[in-house]
């Protein structure tokens, strides 16, 4: 089952995502930290993860971020970034450490709502070993 990862410090705001994601149907989770994040995308493999960068603790957003496209498992995980940080070396950071999409506050809902249906909607694609080839495979 599709799932999403709401993860940033301020509750409102989880709370106002959850709010406006419950008309998918989707199992929504929410981290209000960088730590308690990674956990839950261990235990939980979501879909997607909606991540804030700047939290309390030491394991800020980018760190979660290179953690999930770091470790083979997680690799299908689709990481937005939602963030205030809105200058071009920001964004250029995000996309380095493997956001799929970077997404700076304040911002459209209605844009978000479209990445997110993007990312809950696109085939998941794993990579088939074939004697010394490669075949993509799409699984609908």
């Amino acid at each position: 089952m599709k799932s999403i990862l709401i993860v940033d410090d301020e509750r409102n705001l989880r709370k106002l995502l959850a709010i406006t994601l419950e008309h998918l149907h989707i199992t929504i989770y929410e981290a209000s930290d960088g730590q308690q994040a990674i956990e839950m995308i261990n235990r939980y493999y979501p879909t997607l993860v909606i991540l804030d960068i700047m939290m309390p603790g030491e394991i800020n957003g980018l760190d979660v971020c290179r953690h999930v496209k770091s470790k083979p498992e997680l690799a299908d995980i689709s990481v937005i970034m939602l963030t205030a940080m809105g200058q071009k070396e920001d964004y250029n950071v995000g996309i380095s450490v493997g956001a799929d999409k970077y997404i700076t506050k304040p911002f459209s809902p209605l844009q978000l709502l479209y990445e997110i249906d993007f990312f809950l909607l696109k085939p998941k694609v794993e990579q088939v070993s074939l004697g010394g080839l490669n075949s993509v495979n799409s699984d609908n």
